[in-house]
């Protein structure tokens, strides 16, 4: 159990309407954001090594990404000897990072309306504060913290690409998204955003395995919306 608050937080509202076309034609939609900031989080360490082609390394990480990949490296540089992650970098890699995930729980049917491109307002309320201390050591052996996390969210990933397929045919026959179903999706995607910034060193506390949208109050289950 956490003693205070992590300091990332992934809350969204469940939509109590869908328009059933733009449900349809999901993936379509979507392509022009996945060619700039992908899909989430989730091929920000995978990319490069899951395609042997340009093209599919472009279309699983996007062009944004790779950009910012390059510059939470370079961050991981100035952290280790400054101890600093320079705030103009780092904001405009949390600019992406919320982006993307604007774009994730679009294509997870988690929120109906078109994302922004950049800012702007979205049904997904994700807060993100980041660290002014980091801890060298931590820092140092980052890659390989995250990995508990990151064998986790593989399987929680394909649990909830099988819950988003049931809810794309529930949706377009009843248009709404099982209830029970969308509080597993948004719990994993909550735990994936805490996990990335974490991996992504805008924040060092240690994220929690936890779906809940109030960790310290223990266990794995997302809080019912």
């Amino acid at each position: 159990m956490m003693n205070h608050p992590f300091p990332v937080t992934y809350e969204i509202d469940r939509p109590q309407h869908y328009n059933r076309w733009t449900v349809a034609f999901r993936l379509v939609l979507a392509f022009p954001h996945l060619i700039l900031v992908g899909f989430g989080g989730y091929q920000f360490f995978t990319w490069g090594t899951s395609t042997n082609d340009d093209g599919g390394r472009l279309a699983t990480g996007g062009v944004l990404t790779m950009v910012m990949g390059i510059i939470v490296f370079v961050a991981w540089f100035a952290i280790l000897f400054s101890g600093r992650f320079p705030v103009g970098m780092r904001d405009f890699c949390l600019l992406l990072f919320r982006w993307s995930q604007n774009v994730s729980a679009y294509m997870l049917l988690q929120a109906a309306p078109y994302p922004p491109f950049g800012r702007g307002e979205y049904p997904l309320r994700l807060t993100i504060t980041p660290a002014e201390q980091y801890n060298r050591l931590a820092v140092l052996f980052r890659i390989f913290l995250v990995i508990p996390h990151m064998l986790c969210l593989a399987f929680l990933g394909i649990a909830q690409g099988v819950v988003t397929v049931v809810a794309w045919f529930a949706i377009l026959f009843t248009g709404q998204y099982p209830a029970s179903l969308w509080e597993f999706s948004v719990g994993v995607s909550r735990w994936s955003a805490r996990a990335y910034a974490y991996a992504l060193l805008f924040v060092d506390e240690y994220p929690p395995f936890s779906l809940a949208e109030h960790p310290d109050t223990g266990g794995m289950l997302a809080t019912p919306a």
